[in-house]
């Protein structure tokens, strides 16, 4: 197993995104961001605690770190090279170190929190690594979720799900935004629906997204996944449109989504942290959408929604 490199880059906190952008110039893949500024309010907003490990608490919070991984194939001091020379030009100050690591120390740690969950009435999650003895003759969504995409197991990621489901028939066709892994899109085929619309603007979630629905027995044109935008990249009109983000990008996709629906049609909505409900309730009002439904889980809200 050939080791890769790690490469660790410590700038000042306010330089730290610009320091990503240079960093996402040298790798595409494998970069992550220490970044403590923030911590107690993130904290409270994002993961809802006020208790907050100690070591955490003394992090130095005028520090920030980009943290970039080099595959074997690739020649890291030409990669530190280039950093000094972006981070230079930049005037950013830095400091860079470098160490050997293996792909799977942080391609696959995450895979320890991700099993099989039975979700609803009807549907079951199953890591490609893992069986599942289906006794109870659910549907078996069989998924490789990737780095960075959904894997079932976020509180709004169930919600969809779970709300999702009974709005399934035969002859449902139904639209994810933002599809990431495509988990929404193929529990909906899975469940019985005709056709599925996947989009993304990312190239990387398009194709996790295209082989997950292979890996469940799916593809074009029963259920195509879309590298674009919403307004422009989408054709067409569905019975249930999907969103699963965050709530700006929710809050801006209302504008539009209502072109896209059939009449009688559903708009299911979550990733919504329950401290910006209220901003999305608003954006429902201002473009005529009603909320038929609503479900929480651990401070996130999923909404149901009509519009005439």
């Amino acid at each position: 197993m050939d080791a890769w490199t790690e490469v660790k880059i410590a700038v000042n906190a306010a330089d730290v995104d610009t320091a990503a952008d240079i960093a996402m110039m040298v790798v595409p893949y494998g970069i992550y961001i220490e970044d403590y500024r923030d911590l107690e309010q993130q904290a409270k907003e994002i993961a809802h605690i006020d208790l907050i490990d100690e070591d955490l608490l003394k992090k130095d919070r005028t520090k920030a770190f980009v943290h970039v991984y080099i595959s074997p194939e690739e020649n890291p001091l030409e990669a530190v090279a280039y950093l000094g020379e972006r981070l230079q030009a930049a005037g950013i100050g830095y400091e860079i170190d470098q160490n050997a690591c293996y792909k799977e120390e942080w391609e696959n740690n995450w895979k320890q929190y991700f099993h099989t969950m039975e979700i609803g009435d009807r549907l079951v999650i199953k890591p490609k690594w893992e069986d599942y003895d289906n006794q109870g003759g659910r549907k078996v969504l069989s998924i490789e979720p990737g780095l960075a995409f959904g894997s079932g197991t976020h509180e709004t990621t169930r919600l969809c799900l779970e709300t999702l489901e009974p709005f399934i028939t035969p002859d449902t066709t139904v639209l994810d935004i933002g599809c990431g892994s495509g988990i929404l899109s193929i529990a909906a085929l899975l469940l019985g629906a005709k056709r599925a619309t996947g989009v993304d603007i990312d190239p990387l979630a398009v194709k996790t997204a295209r082989e997950n629905g292979l890996e469940n027995g799916f593809s074009a044109p029963q259920y195509e996944v879309l590298c674009g935008n919403l307004a422009t990249d989408v054709k067409g009109k569905f019975d249930v449109v999907v969103a699963n983000i965050v709530a700006d990008v929710i809050i801006l996709f209302c504008k539009d989504v209502g072109r896209f629906l059939n009449d009688g049609g559903v708009f299911i909505t979550s990733g919504i942290i329950d401290t910006r409900e209220q901003d999305v309730l608003d954006a429902f009002r201002q473009y005529g959408f009603t909320v038929t439904a609503r479900h929480t889980k651990n401070g996130w809200v999923c909404f149901t929604c009509e519009r005439k």
